[in-house]
């Protein structure tokens, strides 16, 4: 469990990781009693020490505040990237290593609709791929070239539902390795669970895997819990991926999930105030 180690912090979530240089780096989101957002990186080298690492506060980086964040290297600019909220910005850094070495804030995407959140890049061998959600019941999604990335700029919708919480927030995207397929997962509620399609193609088109909160990809309905159930919520996460690179590739034989959740007798009380930690799934 990763908790806010900070005494002022109320929550920490949305994260991303990546294993890299035998440690695993943690990107997330934290708000304050304040119930202002800003960002944390940790990294440990075994998950034993996660509750234990020390939480750097990003706005002590050239990058600031890096909320809802998401972390790849890319591997044509030698650099890692930092995708991130408000607005669609992006950071980059020749060493994850060195948190003083991410660049301040550049735009990611133009002409981004209002009300955009949660980015998330995946890219193939010829495009790079922007996805995101506005709480609107669509997943949107942005395209360009390998060669024009991170300039992102026409968007189109990818889905639609009838409702916003069947299709809500933290999209995720993975290549499959060993296979001609990738696997999406968006966040739906309530309580939050994860939907999940698969695809040939970047471009689509997306059929259902598990889909619904009774039959889901991460939900209330097949997570079981070691100790005491500590959340009814499987909420903004990550997979653990196979590599670092932009393509995103997953292990579906070695499945682990950073995800969010909460106790649930905090539903009484505001949604920045609620006590988010992070926890891990591991496929049986």
């Amino acid at each position: 469990m990763i908790s806010p180690i900070d005494d002022n912090l109320v929550s920490v979530k949305d994260p991303s990781i990546v294993k890299y240089d035998g440690k695993y780096h943690v990107f997330a989101s934290v708000v304050d009693k304040d119930g202002k957002y800003s960002s944390v990186y940790l990294n440990f080298k075994n998950w034993a020490d996660a509750g234990q690492a020390t939480q750097l506060s990003m706005k002590q980086t050239k990058a600031g505040s890096t909320v809802a964040p998401q972390v790849f290297y890319f591997e044509p600019h030698h650099k890692w990237y930092l995708i991130y909220q408000w607005g669609a910005r992006y950071s980059t850094n020749t060493d994850i290593n060195d948190p003083s070495g991410w660049s301040a804030p550049k735009t990611l995407l133009t002409n981004e609709p209002e009300g955009a959140l949660d980015y998330w890049v995946i890219c193939d061998d010829d495009n790079c791929y922007l996805f995101f959600s506005r709480d609107d019941g669509k997943l949107y999604r942005s395209k360009v070239s390998v060669d024009d990335f991170p300039n992102f700029k026409d968007y189109e919708v990818v889905m639609s539902e009838d409702s916003a919480g069947k299709l809500f927030e933290a999209s995720n995207v993975y290549k499959v390795a060993g296979k001609d397929q990738y696997l999406l997962l968006v966040e739906a509620y309530a309580p939050r669970y994860f939907r999940s399609w698969t695809a040939n193609s970047l471009d689509g088109p997306w059929t259902p895997l598990a889909d619904t909160q009774s039959n889901p990809f991460a939900g209330e309905a097949n997570v079981s819990f070691s100790g005491e159930k500590w959340t009814k919520d499987i909420s903004h996460g990550e997979m653990v991926r196979a590599g670092y690179d932009q393509t995103l590739t997953i292990d579906p034989c070695h499945l682990q999930y950073l995800y969010q959740g909460r106790d649930p007798e905090s539903d009484g009380v505001g949604y920045d105030a609620r006590p988010y930690q992070l926890g891990l799934l591991t496929a049986k």
